[in-house]
């Protein structure tokens, strides 16, 4: 059995660019690392011991392998388990020696077909009742650890030119960009507060595009005998098609997938079992907690206060992460491990954040933003954006209507959201009776008296 190893150091990548996918339209481009900053890329392992695994994980890998997939090559193996060939070849030497797989043909290049003997698929099936995980090799706690460190947001310092970047599709006045610019610096966290409808998820969904590099994650940990699935499609978005580059130099450990810096997202839905290792007792894998897919990224609490559990609950559990950076979490056999904590956290509320936790849990969020309503001038350039966005005229006349009849009239406060949904009501309208949409008083008035009717 082979003691658990270390990956070798990262390697420096002088000409590196990092891309960040942006969505649709939010018109974020590939920036180079900073000068003189070494790229962490995880180097491929040449043995068994590079890869820090016991060897009884990778033989039930190779098992369970062959139990799904029937028959497969040496070669086919170790790039579907992104293992070494040399070691996995004397590893099935091995295994037809005991008479657990024998060849079924061969194939190109010297290597040959596996296939499991009776014996060795009623092993496979043992192993697969221990745990259910099979595929890409997992990688140590202690490696993962050291990626972090390595990738961490803290050691990231977005510029005034970043900002603006990434929040080019969306209108921030002068004001907001001077305080965000410190707050997205800090990698500490920041509260965002303000009546709903202005902006504040929109801006904290975008705050991880300042950042401007992707990262490296395993797509799955091995820590004290558990298999933790860490990488999740519907949180984590991959960067290319994560195959070892043929490039000299940039071949990587292909147990690692490059990602878009993570935003993770969570709102009401939001208990307190999300911060914890969620063990599955049929396929006997472990669920990581939101906070661990989110290391080197942003975590966005949205909604703050109208989860199903009260936020000094939330205080309690993370008042020591917030200050220490790192978090302890328990594993299915009862054992504490410690963790990266290494986000951005961002809580996005409706109400003061003094009347929903204590002077020290806002201590340890040294940045509280208010996202402010809207000035008129700024309501009109959004109204104004918004309808060459839909394809129609701005018009002025209809426009004063609008804030004379619908706004100072009634006392009602301006929102950052109004324009848009204003302008999708005479576009639904539009529609239905089959006619180009107009920006009209009339139109405004119809679409005013849907919207405001509750509001």
């Amino acid at each position: 059995m082979s003691a658990l190893g270390t990956l070798p150091p990262p390697v420096a990548v002088e000409t590196a660019v990092e891309p960040i996918l942006a969505e649709p339209g939010h018109g974020a481009a590939p920036r180079p690392a900073p000068a003189g900053r070494t790229v962490f890329l995880p180097k491929e392992t040449e043995s068994f011991k590079e890869t820090g695994l016991p060897d009884s994980l990778i033989e039930a890998l190779v098992f369970k392998h062959l139990l799904a997939i029937g028959v497969n090559t040496c070669r086919g193996m170790a790039r579907e388990m992104a293992l070494p060939g040399k070691d996995l070849l004397a590893l099935l030497t091995d295994m037809k020696n005991r008479q657990y797989v024998v060849y079924k043909g061969s194939a190109s290049m010297g290597d040959f077909e596996y296939v499991l003997t009776e014996a060795g698929r009623e092993r496979g099936k043992k192993y697969f009742e221990e745990c259910s995980y099979m595929g890409t090799a997992p990688v140590p706690l202690k490696d993962y650890v050291s990626a972090v460190r390595a990738q961490t947001i803290t050691t990231e310092h977005p510029t005034e030119a970043n900002l603006r970047e990434a929040f080019s599709d969306l209108l921030i006045n002068e004001e907001m960009f001077d305080r965000l610019g410190p707050a997205i610096n800090s990698g500490r966290g920041m509260f965002l507060y303000g009546y709903p409808g202005n902006g504040k998820t929109s801006i904290a969904e975008r705050i991880t595009q300042c950042f401007g590099t992707s990262i490296w994650i395993p797509r799955s940990l091995f820590i004290d005998g558990e298999i933790v699935q860490l990488f999740d499609p519907q949180v984590h978005e991959a960067v290319g098609d994560g195959k070892p580059s043929i490039v000299k130099g940039q071949t990587h450990d292909a147990r690692w997938l490059k990602i878009k810096r993570p935003t993770i997202v969570v709102g009401g839905e939001l208990t307190m079992d999300s911060l914890e290792m969620q063990f599955n007792t049929a396929t006997k894998i472990t669920e990581p907690p939101i906070q661990l897919k989110s290391n080197c990224g942003t975590l966005v609490i949205d909604d703050f206060g109208r989860q199903r559990m009260n936020p000094t609950e939330l205080l309690n559990r993370w008042i020591v992460p917030l200050e220490k950076r790192y978090d302890y979490l328990t594993l299915a056999n009862g054992k504490k491990i410690q963790v990266p904590f290494d986000q951005l956290i961002i809580f996005s509320t409706n109400l003061e954040p003094k009347q929903l936790v204590d002077d020290a849990f806002l201590r340890r969020i040294p940045y509280k933003i208010n996202v402010a309503n809207p000035a008129e001038s700024e309501y009109r350039e959004l109204m104004k954006i918004m309808a060459k966005k839909f394809d129609m005229d701005f018009d002025e006349a209809a426009f004063r209507h609008l804030m004379d009849m619908h706004y100072t009239a009634n006392n009602r406060p301006l929102r950052c959201c109004h324009p848009r949904d204003l302008l999708q009501q005479i576009i639904n309208q539009s529609t239905y009776r089959k006619h180009k949409p107009v920006m009209t008083s009339e139109a405004l008035d119809a679409a005013c008296s849907n919207y405001f009717t509750l509001l």
